[in-house]
């Protein structure tokens, strides 16, 4: 049986979703699509919960409490911050950041700059990509090595006694220059800035060479047709195209050199003295050594204070900046 077609100018009715009831469901209830990727994100917040808020949440009851791990905290109030604003210790250990600021942020941002301009302008195009890529690499590769792995592999370098350092100086006439580098609170810090520098440089040399890439060869080529030297195409160019990028080496090397602590520990463990105590350090101290657990989380706490702070200003910054560039 055939049925007749429909006369013309007669409407014909919708066509029914596909997918049955699902596909009908989905189509009358706005947004039930959507709320299917809800529970994909659960685990990732009950991760986030369980490492990151509660313990921040107890961190900061503890920074209240006078707590030595084993019996229950006791409640005394804004004694622990009274104590830290008097502390000099505290104050020694922040000073001291300042210093691993240098050695972690200015100091290898300012040669990661030059040294990815000079792999990407300079020897990626005259010896190729694959000898820039190799030696990326190789300034990339103390990030490879655990900080603790190296920090004991320099310390053996800088012993005072049998040291390759103290040894090479010795070997070439320069023993006048010999010294017990960690042991002496006058050359403790300097040469920890230095270890970190080496450690540090490759990070920003990766991140710089891969925004170069994004950057137009051709203007590095009329630049130099035109007459520019090599350091007029970086301060023109290079510097003024990769400024995102510079922002957030800044930003993730600064919070990182807050944060250091493994070739503090390795080399030195805070000293000589207060020497080269940096504020994790100190709270480790405070929590595992001398017990006062509501001590070191007041510490910790104060730390995470000033590293959100210092976010919070370079993305305000950032933001401003931005916003400039576009309006002009």
């Amino acid at each position: 049986m055939t049925t007749a077609p429909a006369p013309p100018g007669t409407a014909r009715p919708p066509a029914a979703p596909r997918g049955g009831r699902a596909g009908a469901a989905t189509g009358l209830i706005p947004g039930l699509r959507s709320a299917t990727y809800w529970p994909y994100l659960v685990p990732g917040l009950v991760l986030l919960t369980v490492i990151v808020l509660v313990p921040l949440v107890w961190n900061v009851y503890l920074t209240f409490t006078d707590y030595r791990g084993i019996r229950p905290p006791e409640w005394v109030g804004l004694e622990n911050w009274v104590e830290l604003a008097g502390d000099t210790t505290f104050w020694t250990s922040f000073r001291n950041s300042v210093a691993m600021v240098v050695a972690m942020v200015v100091v290898p941002t300012a040669l990661g700059l030059v040294l990815a301009a000079m792999l990407f302008d300079l020897i990626g195009r005259k010896f190729g990509g694959r000898v820039a890529s190799f030696l990326r690499a190789t300034y990339y590769l103390p990030q490879i090595l655990p900080s603790v792995v190296a920090a004991i592999v320099i310390g053996w370098i800088l012993r005072p006694q049998d040291g390759a350092l103290n040894t090479v100086l010795g070997a070439v006439g320069l023993g006048s220059l010999q010294a017990n580098w960690l042991g002496d609170p006058a050359t403790a810090l300097p040469s920890i800035m230095v270890v970190l520098v080496w450690v540090q440089i490759g990070y920003p040399v990766v991140i710089f060479m891969a925004a170069l890439q994004r950057v137009d060869p051709e203007l590095y080529e009329a630049a130099e047709l035109d007459g520019a030297g090599w350091f007029h195409r970086f301060r023109a160019i290079t510097v003024a195209m990769i400024r995102p990028e510079i922002f957030v080496v800044v930003l993730t090397c600064a919070i990182a050199a807050l944060k250091v602590f493994g070739p503090v520990y390795a080399l030195t463990g805070g000293g000589p003295g207060t020497s080269t105590v940096v504020p994790a350090y100190y709270a480790y101290s405070e929590f595992f050594q001398s017990q006062q657990v509501g001590y070191g989380a007041t510490i910790a706490t104060a730390l995470t204070v000033v590293i959100a702070a210092l976010a919070v200003v370079f993305v305000t910054v950032q933001a401003r900046l931005e916003k400039r560039e576009e309006t002009r």
